[in-house]
């Protein structure tokens, strides 16, 4: 709560929207399940993100199954999978939300730096020594295919839900990531999906705050 301003700002940290179930064969994600949506009822402000996890294997993936329906996957194509959650939270938001009660965004798709190819810097090592954004505003390799699928399952909804597009200005900043200097600090790898701070996320927020700002 910030007390000067009389404003609680909250942090539910669903990284897929659907819900993940342990269950006894494993976590299950259910793409067509949204419990933990209760959580999200009766908010004056909702801003929807996911995506980052998606893509996740090995240990650090959050679930061991995918269940649609009565079937259950081992795996399945991860964009298929994050459309048809996407749905499901659209299908959520259109029967539980009124929008003359609630400002709705979604946050874009935050993407990554590891492939020079796309920058036209092929011989780049990820995004390690990039100190300089990609000049222009066009990206050379193009918008993530997630992109896609995000605006056009808004598209269908009933209920109007602002986008925060903020992809491609966080495309053309391939320099904005802590590269070996992430993770901890301990240089075990190489981060070039998260951002320092401050940093690209600051000119996010500016984005939101002028739309909080001329909406009320």
């Amino acid at each position: 709560m910030v007390q000067d301003y009389g404003v609680e700002v909250m942090l539910d940290r669903n990284v897929y929207l659907v819900d993940v179930v342990k269950e006894t064969r494993g976590r299950v994600l259910k793409l067509d399940k949204i419990e933990g949506g209760k959580l999200w009822k009766g908010i004056d402000t909702l801003i929807f993100n996911t995506w980052h996890w998606w893509n996740r294997r090995g240990p650090s993936q959050r679930w061991d199954y995918i269940q649609v329906g009565t079937q259950i996957y081992k795996d399945m194509d991860r964009m298929v999978a994050f459309e048809r959650a996407l749905v499901t939270w659209a299908g959520w938001v259109d029967a539980n939300v009124d929008p003359i009660k609630t400002n709705l965004f979604f946050q874009g798709i935050s993407p990554s730096h590891y492939n020079g190819t796309l920058w036209s810097e092929p011989r780049a090592k990820g995004c390690a020594a990039e100190t300089q954004p990609v000049s222009g505003s066009t990206y050379p390799g193009g918008l993530p295919p997630a992109v896609t699928v995000v605006k056009r399952v808004l598209s269908k909804m009933r209920t109007p839900v602002e986008l925060l597009d903020i992809t491609t200005l966080s495309l053309l900043r391939k320099d904005g990531h802590p590269s070996k200097y992430g993770l901890g600090g301990q240089q075990m790898g190489m981060d070039c999906s998260h951002w320092c701070l401050a940093g690209v996320p600051d000119t996010w927020n500016q984005i939101l705050y002028h739309l909080l700002f001329f909406q009320n």
